[in-house]
């Protein structure tokens, strides 16, 4: 049996038509805002522990936490997930992805959904949903999700990434500007905010992390920027509902815990 294997079931969509995915979590201890983030307690248990039990309650026939630490390695066999040790030289969730992805030998045709660690209260549901994305598009490398943002605070605020998808659905732009641009200042009647969870072909993931970053990725400071400047594409599916919080600050750790 492979690293971090489970015995799961094959997930099914609304259409009955069953999709294969693994769920890989790359946890990183050394978090500059929040240091040992993964671990911080929120009613009871980790972080990182709320996240692996929302993934293992979806149909994915493997769920493993990727980190570079031991002591993240530790809390994760006591409560019970697989975890993959993987290089702490990684300057990205998604290079560790790929690392794992290695050690677990996946086929490279298999979808691979990133969870990241620190989505607490994420639905099982819209990781369902972003795998069911990429298989039904294959003309995409890449699916993820979106929500409508319904405020002009959220549409200006630089810290909500913004996505701008066409008719297909596919990704046109990511930025944390206020795009669309409005020109009377007001809230366009269709914006859409990024939800960071990935879906992924195995075989695209080794591809991606050897390409080198873009001078957009690198102003905007968004890796899925990459993606679209090599000249593939992401399809940006709208969140069937809304989506977790992500624990970056204090007072985001303060919010999940009054919840």
């Amino acid at each position: 049996m492979k690293p971090g294997k489970s015995l799961k079931k094959k997930s099914k969509n609304s259409n009955n038509h069953t999709v294969s995915y693994t769920i890989i979590i790359p946890a990183r201890y050394a978090s500059t805002r929040l240091p040992g983030k993964p671990l911080l307690e929120i009613n009871g248990k980790p972080l990182l522990q709320h996240v692996y039990e929302a993934s293992v309650k979806t149909s994915a026939k493997e769920v493993c936490i990727a980190t570079d630490d031991e002591r993240v390695a530790n809390a994760v066999k006591k409560f019970g997930g697989n975890a993959i040790m993987t290089s702490d030289q990684h300057e990205s969730g998604t290079d560790r992805l790929a690392e794992a992805v290695t050690k677990l030998e996946l086929d490279s045709n298999e979808i691979v959904v990133n969870v990241q660690g620190d989505e607490f209260g994420l639905p099982a549901r819209l990781i369902e949903q972003v795998a069911s994305g990429l298989r039904d598009h294959a003309a995409a490398s890449v699916a993820t999700l979106c929500e409508p943002i319904l405020t002009s605070e959220d549409y200006q605020n630089p810290n909500i990434v913004k996505v701008v998808r066409d008719q297909q659905g596919m990704a046109l732009y990511f930025s944390r500007a206020a795009i669309p641009a409005s020109r009377d200042q007001r809230l366009p009647s269709e914006v859409f905010r990024h939800l960071g969870l990935y879906a992924y072909r195995a075989g695209y993931l080794a591809e991606f992390s050897q390409l080198p970053a873009c001078s957009l990725e690198l102003s905007e400071a968004l890796e899925q920027l990459r993606v679209l400047h090599h000249g593939e594409q992401i399809f940006v599916d709208i969140a069937s509902e809304s989506g977790g919080i992500g624990i970056d600050t204090e007072e985001d750790l303060e919010l999940a815990r009054s919840l």
